[in-house]
């Protein structure tokens, strides 16, 4: 079955809004039939125009109240906007009757969260955040590992993720990703440790299962004039006693987009690295290192399900992302025509996010009192 989806934001210009086209598409499941991509109606218009849509709004008020009335409207709506806009083009869709596939992170503000979380709970619409990095397969194996307990008891977790592209002011140069990120008006409480720290502690979370308690965390701007942090050192205190180590930089210079989880328990340990995500190392205690790769051998089944290319073919972000549009159809299809549903199927959604924002909100307040211990 094929759905119908729209799209807010994403217009000329813009990095994300394509991504997630090319996801939605790469599996059969979507159709992108309406959207508004840019607060300027003309170039809304002129986007959707190479695009191909013939349904483009020119705000995304008017298009959640044209679709809901439509017959043949839209199943679901992707929000691809800078962070300040989630929650009321959520809201407005949710409203409309609309399920919402929103891109991370939740919100700008926590109480913006709290408020959406209300909507979603009365809307009753299926709400899908899209971490795409829990989507890769050997993602999928590890968490099984550690679920089966092939690591033991977990004892240390440490997420890392690495870029350089904000190490000068890009923001004063008229980059249009670069200002947003740095605004904290469109952004929100966090830079660095919002815009990837929250990957990096969803990927942790989501492979370990562990719950963070407590954190302690250094948060700078290295960049001169700069309005919000490029830099955080987060120390992680987790549920049942685990310790972690979180660092999100975007001013490491000589990383492009190094995403790092290590986690290591009382009977071995794995360790996963985003740049090179088909290969998986095991290392059980006392035996030597195990290269586990993706669909070869030694390959789970719940990376087998989420494999799409023979072992051998890198398959990374884009695919990542498709899955969770394949997720999203999947949960989407369920709740609106009663379709089968693997329960495999393991998207992120609205906790993912309120964890995110609490963490954000936790780790500004423990940088502002000289790095003392939070509760999250």
């Amino acid at each position: 079955m094929r759905l119908k989806l729209g799209m807010v934001g994403g217009g000329q210009g813009a990095f994300i809004g394509a991504v997630h086209r090319i996801a939605a598409r790469l599996d059969g499941h979507w159709d992108l039939v309406a959207a508004a991509l840019s607060s300027d109606p003309a170039r809304a218009a002129a986007s959707a125009a190479e695009l191909g849509i013939d349904r483009s709004y020119e705000n995304y008020l008017d298009m959640a109240v044209a679709e809901a009335g439509r017959a043949d409207g839209i199943d679901a709506v992707a929000i691809v906007t800078p962070n300040h806009l989630h929650a009321p083009v959520a809201e407005a869709f949710l409203r409309a009757g609309i399920h919402v596939i929103c891109d991370k992170p939740l919100t700008a503000t926590m109480a913006q969260a709290e408020h959406l979380a209300k909507v979603v709970a009365e809307s009753g619409k299926q709400f899908i955040l899209t971490h795409n990095y829990t989507a890769y397969p050997l993602i999928r194996q590890a968490r099984a590992m550690v679920a089966s307990g092939a690591l033991g008891t977990i004892r240390l977790v440490n997420a890392e993720y690495l870029q350089d592209w904000l190490a000068t002011p890009l923001e004063q140069t008229g980059s249009k990703q670069a200002e947003w990120r740095t605004d904290p008006a469109r952004s929100g409480v966090g830079g660095a440790i919002g815009d990837i720290g929250t990957h990096a502690l969803n990927l942790a979370g989501f492979v370990t299962g562990l719950q963070v308690t407590q954190l302690s965390a250094d948060l700078t701007s290295f960049v001169p004039g700069r309005r919000l942090d490029d830099d955080a050192q987060v120390r992680l205190r987790f549920a049942g006693g685990a310790k972690g180590l979180l660092w999100a930089s975007q001013v490491a210079t000589g990383n492009e987009n190094g995403l790092r989880l290590r986690v290591y328990g009382d009977k071995g340990g794995i360790e996963w690295q985003q740049e090179n995500p088909n290969v998986l190392r095991f290392t059980p205690l006392g035996q030597p290192t195990q290269i586990l790769t993706r669909a070869g051998a030694g390959s789970w089944p719940q990376a087998a399900r989420v494999s799409r290319t023979p072992a051998g073919h890198p398959e990374g972000y884009l695919e990542g992302f498709a899955t969770i549009y394949a997720e999203a159809a999947a949960l989407i299809a369920h709740a609106k025509y009663g379709t089968p549903l693997d329960p495999a199927v393991t998207a992120p959604g609205l906790a993912d996010g309120m964890l995110g924002m609490r963490f954000q909100v936790a780790c500004v307040a423990s940088s502002q009192a000289d790095a003392a211990w939070v509760n999250v």
